[in-house]
């Protein structure tokens, strides 16, 4: 059996707007998200479970996270050290993007309570792989960017600063609990800057 919903284009917009929401629900519950953001406090907000553990490889390769659908569980490969720090918030939301966007919650619950029933019912992990650049990744990292630094908060904590100066986006990367990467790359895709990749100069669009 299968939860994984087949691909389809999703726009920019669509994703922003799924991330804003878990956002809003979890302002209207009292328990909205603080900075420095903490991804596994979302995840728990939806139900889902995050552990760190060792991921074999498979005919593949290296597996970075897998979701265990019916367990509502995120596992994250321990033996990647890069997974850790601002990249393990980030790594969280994205695994958090995959179960929004990719997986059918609904399918999901339905299935759960066949098995609370005592029928058999069984659904192969959701595998995520660091190097793997199919499309639903791009949307997957795209909506963790969205989930980790929603707009409105990124408007307010650039009011007293300068974001063509590297201290000053460094400082925001800190108060956001993301690393330097995330944040720019989030700029960008708003358009808030540009960035000449032989320089390092930042320029507001």
């Amino acid at each position: 059996m299968s939860v994984f919903r087949p691909f389809q284009f999703i726009s920019k917009l669509d994703i922003e707007a799924r991330a804003l929401d878990i956002w809003l629900k979890m302002a209207e519950s009292n328990n909205e998200p603080q900075l420095p953001v903490d991804a596994s406090i979302i995840a728990e907000f939806l139900d889902l479970d995050i552990v760190w553990d060792t991921i074999p490889e498979d005919e593949k390769g290296i597996v970075a996270a897998r979701i265990l659908p019916l367990a509502k569980l995120i596992e994250i490969n321990d033996n990647i050290p890069k997974l850790r720090g601002g990249f393990g918030e980030s790594t969280i939301a994205h695994e958090i993007g995959h179960w929004i966007l990719h997986i059918d919650t609904q399918k999901v619950e339905s299935y759960i309570r066949l098995k609370q029933k005592g029928i058999d019912v069984r659904v192969k992990p959701f595998l995520c792989r660091s190097s793997n650049l199919a499309r639903i990744e791009w949307q997957a990292q795209y909506f963790a960017g969205c989930l980790l630094m929603p707009q409105h908060i990124l408007t307010e904590l650039k009011k007293d600063k300068d974001i063509t100066k590297w201290q000053h986006l460094y400082k925001m990367a800190e108060e956001l609990g993301v690393t330097i990467s995330n944040l720019t790359t989030r700029l960008q895709d708003l358009g808030w800057i540009s960035l000449d990749s032989q320089t390092r100069k930042i320029y507001l669009k």
